[in-house]
C-alpha cells in the first residue's frame, strides 16, 4: 500500500503490480522513479527524492530498479536512467530523463495538487 512522506521501493512484479492498482483511484500524482545500484546519477538522485516525499505528503514516490523490474521498465519505455514518470489516476502526464533536480520539481508542482 502507498503511504504519504515515504519513497517506496517496489521490488517485485506482484508489489509494482499492487502499488500500480492502487494509485489508479487514487487522484494523487505518482513520480515513478526507475534507477539502478550501478548508476551513479540514479543513486545521486534518491537523497532528493526521499526529501521531497517528506515535504510533499499529496505526491506518492516510487523507486523501480530496472535490473528487477525489466516489464515495467519496457511498459513505460525507460531507455535512460535515471527516468522519472509521472502519472495521475494511472496516466502518464509527463517524463522527466536524467538527474534533472530543478526540472522534476518543476514538472511536480505542474502536475500536483495542492504541491
Amino acid at each position: 500500500m502507498a503511504e504519504d512522506g515515504q519513497l517506496i521501493s517496489c521490488e517485485t512484479v506482484a508489489s509494482w503490480n499492487e502499488q500500480l492498482h492502487t494509485v489508479k483511484e487514487s487522484k494523487k500524482l505518482v513520480v515513478v522513479n526507475f534507477t539502478a545500484s550501478w548508476c551513479a546519477p540514479s543513486r545521486s538522485m534518491i537523497p532528493i527524492l526521499v526529501e521531497l516525499a517528506k515535504k510533499l505528503p499529496d505526491v506518492i514516490f516510487f523507486k523501480v530498479d530496472v535490473d528487477d523490474l525489466k516489464t515495467a521498465t519496457q511498459d513505460f519505455d525507460v531507455e535512460a536512467l535515471p527516468t522519472f514518470i509521472l502519472l495521475k489516476q494511472g496516466n502518464i502526464v509527463d517524463k522527466v530523463v536524467g538527474a534533472r533536480k530543478d526540472e522534476l520539481q518543476q514538472k511536480i508542482t505542474l502536475h500536483g495538487s495542492n504541491v
